[in-house]
């Protein structure tokens, strides 16, 4: 049985040079934030010197949506200083994945 129901794909420009403190930034900050929602699964984060890319698993999409409306905007508030612009996101069923629950 797949408990991981629902992803959210966010993609980030990051500001030039600032890939490293961005990391820091979501490994010290936005992943502590994310355990603490109701429903969050799992994080994955990409990044390379231009760009970033979270997928976040959520248990479903009600409770993925009640994160983007109370906590995602103090997420950016936090990654403001960098990244470029507002980021991109897509959501998604989950249909498959070896990840464990």
């Amino acid at each position: 049985v797949c408990l991981m129901q629902f992803a959210r794909n966010v993609h980030f420009k990051i500001k030039s040079g600032k890939e490293k403190e961005f990391t820091t930034l979501f490994e010290n900050e936005i992943i502590p934030m994310l355990r603490k929602q109701t429903g969050f699964q799992n994080e994955l984060a990409f990044v390379n010197p231009d760009e970033a890319v979270g997928v976040s698993l959520w248990d479903n999409r009600k409770n993925a949506e009640a994160y983007q409306t109370s906590t995602y905007p103090q997420i950016l508030a936090k990654l403001n200083p960098v990244i470029v612009g507002t980021p991109t996101v897509k959501t998604y069923d989950v249909t498959a994945t070896t990840l464990r629950p």
